[in-house]
């Protein structure tokens, strides 16, 4: 196998994935900034901005088709455990289509699994976000994984093959993060070289000469140099644990990966501040799981250029509609009103006669075609419609939202904004009141027996009467006719 110099391999990632700093804060300092990420033949992404999540390939309540004539989702974000339940008894099918003889992001057989558009930023990480913790520990060669069947282990090996194979225009590393449990001293020390290990095989593995198909047909007919170029640019983890105690993961990764690695993916972004100067070219995506806006402002103000937000999807299930702007509405004034929601709560009877849009400046497709009125009966009704329509809306919501905080940092107001922004709204999202849509079991861990179930059942006795009956025998000839009134068998006449 011929290896290219380092030079040529900086050539080659920038081919891939190219990233440029429009405005940033003093040299050698923490600040927010403005960068332009590009991948050839997708929509450029202006950061800071955000990955949508998915669950099982798919956006929640949002369609492919809706996906891209109803919304303007840059990216999007996908969990190899969404897709690997049958493995390793049997080959998941996500592994099942054809190779094509010159493999790259162009052709990726994952795209076409999940049926993503062609122009959107296709990014694979090993667990979702966020990740349910599992009861079995992490070892050197694997992780621990939730499918839609049940806990089992991801191997390193597995996850390399999987990102060849499936072909994302961005795949994030592996990482030994202990989710749900406390971190000693002799575990953190794992998580660093156990991590170092991993990042360097996964680097190793993209850029190595594939072998031959299940087929007998070689997958790599081009030359070493275009199947180099046609690997998922690499995002490498950075532990949610202080800059010494990973200090050797870091300078291995900055002095022996960095030709090889496109970007940052940092699970604990207050991590940024002690990051090496040598990292600052790289875009720095999230997976810090911020709860709310004003979480997300924070880490910006850090520094952090891409983000997957839960809490969208969260609202949408909630019934929530998603109401504020960046850095405050025109016509309102910080100083004489009070803390205002960060969104509506849909479910609230008092919308039943509301025909107004949820937001009446909003252009997107659910303000501009139905009103709040039609929305709380969709939701009332338990129609599926509803949740697409809520979504749709707080997708397009979180775009303004960043277009204005990207208008902030270019103006260089980030720092007067933010503060005017937590003046005005509240800090929290409204709680949910209504039933959402049913929580499926991958969604969360289990906490052992007399748990309350998480769906309400979806049928049950209309009324006592008919309850009563059902409890009751039948009655004898010689019954009196009060009795049979008093079991609600039926009615005396008068």
């Amino acid at each position: 196998m011929d290896i290219p110099e380092r030079g040529q391999l900086s050539k080659l990632r920038d081919e891939m994935l190219s990233f440029s700093i429009v405005k940033s804060a003093a040299p050698n300092t923490i600040g927010p900034r403005l960068g332009s990420l590009i991948i050839p033949r997708r929509k450029p992404i202006q950061t800071p901005h955000y990955l949508a999540l998915t669950s099982r390939g798919v956006i929640p309540h949002i369609s492919q088709d809706t996906l891209r004539d109803n919304t303007d989702v840059k990216g999007i974000y996908l969990a190899l455990e969404d897709f690997i339940e049958k493995a390793p008894r049997d080959t998941p099918p996500v592994y099942k289509l054809p190779q094509p003889s010159h493999p790259t992001p162009d052709n990726s057989p994952f795209r076409k699994f999940v049926a993503i558009p062609n122009d959107t930023v296709l990014l694979l990480a090993p667990r979702r976000v966020p990740p349910v913790s599992c009861p079995a520990a992490n070892t050197d060669q694997s992780i621990s994984i939730l499918t839609s069947v049940g806990f089992r282990r991801l191997e390193l090996e597995d996850y390399v093959e999987a990102t060849r194979n499936l072909l994302p225009d961005i795949v994030v590393g592996m990482a030994d993060v202990a989710y749900g449990k406390e971190t000693g001293r002799k575990r953190i020390e794992k998580m660093g070289d156990r991590t170092g290990v991993w990042t360097q095989a996964m680097v190793d593995g993209l850029i190595s000469e594939p072998e031959e198909s299940t087929d007998g047909q070689s997958v790599a007919n081009a030359s070493s140099e275009v199947r180099r170029k046609s690997h998922p640019a690499m995002f490498a983890p950075i532990l949610p644990i202080e800059r010494g105690e990973q200090s050797y993961y870091l300078d291995q990764l900055e002095g022996d990966m960095m030709e090889n690695v496109s970007g940052l993916a940092i699970y604990d972004s207050s991590v940024t501040v002690d990051l090496p100067d040598g990292f600052t070219s790289l875009p720095r995506l999230s997976l810090d799981e911020p709860a709310n806006p004003h979480a997300v402002l924070r880490e910006i103000s850090l520094g952090i250029d891409m983000f997957v937000l839960p809490f969208i999807g969260e609202a949408t299930d909630a019934g929530i509609s998603l109401d504020f702007l960046f850095p405050s509405p025109a016509d309102i004034s910080p100083e004489r009103s009070p803390p205002r929601p960060l969104g509506i709560n849909m479910w609230e009877v008092g919308h039943a006669r509301d025909v107004s849009p949820l937001r009446a400046d909003c252009k997107c497709y659910t303000c501009r075609k139905h009103h709040r009125a039609f929305i709380q009966h969709l939701l009332a009704a338990k129609e599926m419609l509803g949740w697409v329509l809520l979504q749709i809306h707080n997708l397009a919501i979180m775009d303004e939202f960043f277009s204005s905080i990207r208008a902030s940092i270019a103006r260089g107001t980030l720092d007067v904004d933010m503060e005017t922004f937590g003046r005005i709204y509240e800090r929290e999202l409204p709680e949910q009141t209504g039933q959402g849509p049913r929580v499926r079991g991958y969604q969360f861990k289990s906490e052992g027996p007399g748990e309350p179930k998480k769906n309400a059942l979806a049928y049950k006795t209309l009324d006592d009467a008919k309850e009563k009956l059902a409890e009751g025998v039948t009655p004898s000839p010689t019954v009196e006719a009060q009795d049979l009134e008093d079991r609600g068998f039926a009615e005396k006449s008068q």
